[in-house]
């Protein structure tokens, strides 16, 4: 009996103020994070925004814009996020190259070759060189691998080949064009030989990177710089693996064994340095760093390639492409420099290259389009699109509506600054956006 008293007692000391806590008007004051009306109400409504950007178009971007930041965090950031395919072999290639080029040069001079190596870097990784110096990255290797081959040691070297050349000019045209274009000469037809390859050869690839920049479909230049650097330095492989002795080596030696060390010779063009008193080419042929890659032959190859991507962007220049390249060709062997298979051999990789690009990579151009900035989206090669070789070349995903695009600031894809849709057909469609799948799902 005393122990349920106490236990009343107890009840009866219960205080007050649960009873005003406990009521209805209090309750509804619960925090509105326990709130789970207004859980479910918030939650209703990010996804009703999200379907909205969804519906909407979002925000975007010229085909034909320009990086301008210099931070280099943007491109560490877009390395994270970047999906790497197998055409990325490419970079590692030429970062080996420029580093077998830097180690052969004498003297070794490490800290002048680790501050410009780690300069040229440093233009790679800022955004607005960056959108020139990685398409344009193959010219500069090939420069660099061109001028650093003399340094390869002779005892590595294969032999030189003196008779391989006639040989085959005999076999294939029955003559010697060389030696009847050059068997005459004329100041005045030396002149006229000099402009396409004395001049032209080397002033020309830029001045077709500034035309096609501007007047070209957008992706374009891009295409055409690592077109032109990797021939190039496909063509210095095959002269430094099959060295072959030019026409004027014939002239001078006739068919003597040729050997390294040789001193090259400038042949007609010395004519040229003769007629203005200035020397030009004698010192520079004199020391050239191949003086026995006369196959393939570079000048030809060079023409031949510019004359196929303006002859493509503007259909109407294909008659002036056609006698430029006739011109130089011919030049070549007035100046006694190439034989005549020397220019087939180089015309082959040119027009080889050149048919790769344009199948998968080059864009196309449109009529009534002018100008690069007049471009609203880009169709992209010739071959049909498919999934898997859309992952494989760095294609993305947009959004809801199926559309595909590069992403603007990867230059490091083997695509430039172009898009292309998902239809079957190849063509392209105005594009909504330039993010990518990535993007969204970080804005998430």
């Amino acid at each position: 009996m005393q122990q349920t008293n106490t236990i009343v007692e107890t009840e009866t000391q219960l205080p007050l103020g649960w009873r005003e806590r406990l009521s209805p008007s209090k309750l509804s004051a619960i925090p509105g994070r326990y709130n789970l009306p207004r859980m479910f109400s918030r939650h209703s409504t990010k996804q009703k925004q999200k379907q909205k950007q969804m519906r909407e178009p979002l925000p975007t971007r010229s085909v034909s814009a320009l990086q301008t930041s210099f931070k280099i965090t943007d491109t560490f950031q877009l390395l994270r996020t970047r999906r790497w395919s197998v055409f990325d072999v490419q970079h590692v290639i030429l970062a080996g190259l420029c580093i077998f080029s830097l180690w052969i040069i004498e003297p070794s001079a490490p800290v002048i070759k680790t501050l410009a190596g780690l300069g040229y870097l440093l233009l790679l990784l800022m955004p607005i060189t960056r959108q020139f110096f990685v398409p344009s990255w193959p010219i500069w290797t090939y420069l660099l691998y061109f001028f650093s081959s003399r340094f390869i040691p002779y005892d590595i070297r294969p032999d030189i080949l003196v008779k391989m050349l006639p040989a085959l000019e005999d076999i294939l045209y029955g003559t010697n064009f060389s030696n009847i274009f050059s068997s005459w000469n004329h100041p005045v037809v030396d002149v006229i030989a000099w402009f396409p390859y004395g001049i032209g050869h080397f002033g020309l690839p830029a001045v077709c990177s500034a035309i096609m920049f501007i007047f070209a479909a957008p992706g374009t230049t891009p295409m055409f710089a690592k077109s032109f650097g990797w021939m190039s330095a496909l063509g210095v492989s095959i002269q430094l693996l099959l060295p072959c002795t030019p026409p004027w080596y014939e002239r001078l030696h006739g068919l003597e064994p040729a050997e390294y060390g040789m001193q090259g010779s400038p042949a007609g063009l010395a004519r040229i340095d003769a007629l203005f008193g200035v020397d030009m080419y004698t010192t520079s042929f004199t020391t050239a760093p191949v003086p026995f890659g006369a196959f393939p032959s570079l000048h030809a190859a060079d023409a031949i390639l510019e004359a196929l991507f303006i002859s493509y962007c503007f259909p109407k220049l294909r008659g002036l492409c056609i006698f430029y390249v006739t011109w130089i060709c011919w030049a070549t062997m007035y100046l006694n420099h190439h034989y005549a298979v020397d220019l087939l051999g180089g015309g082959i990789i040119a027009y080889t290259i050149f048919f790769v690009v344009k199948k998968f990579w080059l864009p196309r151009p449109q009529p009534g389009k002018t100008y690069r900035w007049e471009y609203e989206y880009v169709e992209v090669g010739e071959m049909k699109k498919n999934k898997a070789l859309d992952e494989e070349l760095g294609y993305v995903p947009l959004n809801a509506l199926g559309k595909r695009s590069i992403d603007y600031s990867d230059e490091f894809t083997v695509l430039d600054s172009f898009m292309h849709s998902a239809s079957s057909s190849g063509s392209s469609s105005p594009t909504t956006s330039f993010r990518s799948d990535r993007s969204d799902r970080r804005s998430d």
